[in-house]
């Protein structure tokens, strides 16, 4: 069969036994490096439960010992099952390597070799060789035996199961590569134990070619019948090849798995025979046959597959694929699809559902050709359906969704560009003062932008002009604001603290930061003078087409790219002045139930002033319903988010 998973890799093996040290036959110079000042053994395959003294007790029949070590795990401290024995004399320390090398310590072989402390020749892979094909009875001992005839033998391990059986391979190691490449020569294909070896040159894991596709020579069938025997696998295989070995997989009762593996010599064998005996009947069945892979490598290439299959039929359809939110809790999947039926033909409707079957109020229908899904899109968004306005737009996935965004918004930034001592946000930062108070009259309390020093820094981003405005809610206002341009950027101005002011700062930055700010330094800005001069009534900037429509495009890409906390506070900035100017005695009760919405469907009324309505309508009868006609509480309750308006304990506050 094909080399298994565990074939270890030079540097793995060498970590295992912490290398081999070239050694020539026992007694000569060559056998320990002279860099060694002290004779060391290293000793591996050790039992779990071998301590120091178990060592010394073996190895002190040989001569005298020095100091001997069991390595272990330095947060567990169980044992790592290999260790060191360090001799007085070299000469000791040879004998032992000859008598003590797969003896038995706890019951268990150990293996000796001498101790190599230069990773680099523990790397080198020189003379290490492996064998696969082995009988259950070959052990480290007849390994060796068998190997030792081409060279001197450093290392030698058969692998095994936890259970102690072999896996049927083993690596050799040998104290120089032209001994290996003699026993590759000739053990190769040689019969040991009534197995055909399979002897090669051992490859690392690192350097393993990643796709063997046309090289393998290990094939794995399935669909056996139960009365196939391997004689007449080898029968029908050998045909194409020569044939290394032969196994259908057995219960332990002895019944065939219905699956088994052939092993050819060569790869071209292989090649020939997966395509000529794959879908052929043997017995009463089609033979699957395919080239034998490891788990891990199978699971792999199946998650391939399957994302490969995934992909493809997301691009098909990904055109042509319609989201839809916000639907009513009785729409079902005939519902939805008879509402969308006249745009076009429907291939698949879907209202999605949680564990109980209750909507999530959301769902996709997908279309036959992409022109239909467009016309949907805009026909049906925001119309009405069963007393709920729709959100429809063309599906994407999520990680498309997000790297348009920050694709926008990063263009964005571009085109702003970088200033000399402020870093442009590219959204809106919005201000509110206080309504009118409860109490005694006191000034308002606003956000201004932060970033700004005291000093005067010249304007990068002019403002728009400034207009003069009176508010209906502020028969007293004044008409005109005289500009202080001494402080904050030189576009301030005084601002009677009941008014709500939305002041659109390129510069600004979030709320959030400024609540942190001492005390001391708020009260700074607690005076009408610090105030924006670009405000009307009801809380609207004055403005420009052309400015609020970029403004708008960098809110939306900033809110999806702002941490989840933070996409709160700003929808809430933008919906409150535009609840307040539908229904100003309940908008704090309103903006809250509206910012419980998912963010998305937030973005969707704030883009449209009809969805909006009839969101604030229906609010506005459940707030009826719920009250039974019982008198509103005070604002002093704060009922609801109460006149303190704030999210996520940032970014709005109107006392």
């Amino acid at each position: 069969m094909e080399a298994p998973a565990a074939q270890v890799s030079a540097a793995a093996m060498a970590a295992d036994q912490q290398a081999a040290e070239e050694a020539a036959a026992a007694g000569s110079e060559e056998a320990q490096p002279a860099a060694a000042a002290v004779p060391a053994l290293y000793v591996g395959d050790l039992h779990e439960d071998v301590a120091e003294e178990h060592l010394f007790e073996a190895f002190s029949k040989i001569g005298t010992v020095t100091s001997v070590r069991v390595c272990r795990d330095n947060a567990t401290s169980r044992s790592l099952r290999y260790g060191y024995v360090n001799y007085f004399s070299r000469a000791d320390a040879v004998t032992a390597l000859e008598k003590l090398n797969h003896s038995l310590v706890l019951d268990k072989p150990i293996r000796v070799m001498w101790s190599n402390r230069d990773p680099d020749a523990r790397r080198s892979g020189v003379g290490n060789i492996f064998v696969k094909n082995l009988s259950d009875s070959v052990d480290n001992a007849s390994l060796q035996e068998l190997f030792s005839k081409f060279g001197d033998v450093l290392s030698c391990k058969v692998a095994k199961n936890d259970d102690g059986t072999s896996r049927g391979y083993g690596f050799v190691q040998f104290a120089s590569q032209e001994s290996a490449d003699a026993a590759i020569e000739n053990l190769h294909g040689s019969l040991f134990n009534d197995r055909k070896l399979h002897v090669a040159t051992f490859v690392k894991k690192s350097e393993r070619s990643a796709n063997n596709d046309d090289r393998f020579t290990n094939l794995y069938m399935k669909h056996l019948d139960d009365d196939i025997t391997e004689e007449l696998v080898r029968l029908k295989f050998s045909q194409f090849g020569p044939i290394v070995s032969v196994k259908i997989m057995r219960r332990p009762d002895g019944s065939s798995l219905g699956f088994g593996f052939v092993s050819f010599q060569n790869p071209e064998s292989a090649i020939k025979a997966q395509e000529t005996m794959h879908g052929m009947l043997i017995g009463s069945k089609a033979l699957y046959v395919a080239r034998a892979q490891k788990k891990e490598e199978r699971k792999q290439y199946l998650q391939r597959l399957h994302e490969e299959k995934r992909n493809e039929i997301i691009n098909k359809s990904n055109e042509s694929n319609v989201y839809i939110k916000n639907i009513h809790d009785e729409v079902d999947d005939d519902a939805l699809r008879a509402r969308f039926d006249e745009f076009g033909s429907i291939t698949s409707s879907k209202v999605m559902r949680d564990d109980k079957g209750i909507s999530r109020g959301f769902g996709f229908v997908c279309f036959s050709t992409p022109e239909e899904a467009k016309n949907a899109v805009s026909s049906m968004r925001g119309v009405m359906f069963y007393g709920k306005p729709l959100y429809v737009a063309i599906f994407q996935r999520k990680e498309e969704r997000r790297a348009k965004l920050q694709q926008h918004f990063a263009q964005l930034a571009r085109m702003v560009g970088p200033t000399n001592s402020i870093i442009p946000t590219g959204y809106p930062n919005v201000y509110f003062a206080p309504p009118i108070p409860q109490g005694p009259p006191r000034h308002g309390f606003v956000y201004p932008p932060m970033g700004l020093s005291h000093e005067r820094r010249p304007n990068m981003f002019p403002a728009p002009p400034i207009q003069q405005i009176h508010s209906p809610m502020m028969p007293n206002s004044p008409r005109h604001y005289r500009s202080n341009r001494g402080r904050m950027g030189g576009n301030m101005m005084p601002l009677p603290h009941t008014v709500h002011a939305v002041n659109y700062v390129a510069h600004a930055q979030p709320a959030k930061e400024f609540m942190s700010m001492p005390r001391q330094v708020l009260q700074r800005f607690n005076h009408p003078k610090y105030f924006s001069n670009n405000v009307m009534a009801n809380g609207l900037a004055i403005h420009h087409g052309d400015h609020v429509s970029s403004v708008n495009d960098a809110f939306n890409s900033y809110l999806a790219s702002a941490p989840p906390q933070e996409q709160k506070n700003l929808l809430g900035n933008r919906l409150f002045p535009l609840v307040e100017r539908h229904q100003p005695e309940l908008v704090n009760k309103i903006t809250g139930m509206l910012l419980e919405l998912d963010n998305s469907e937030v973005v969707a009324l704030l883009c449209s002033s009809e969805m909006l309505s009839a969101k604030v309508d229906e609010c506005v009868q459940l707030l009826h319903a719920t009250t039974h006609a019982t008198k509103p509480k005070t604002e002093d309750h704060q009922e609801g988010l109460g006149p303190g308006f704030m999210v996520g304990s940032a970014g709005v506050n109107t006392n």
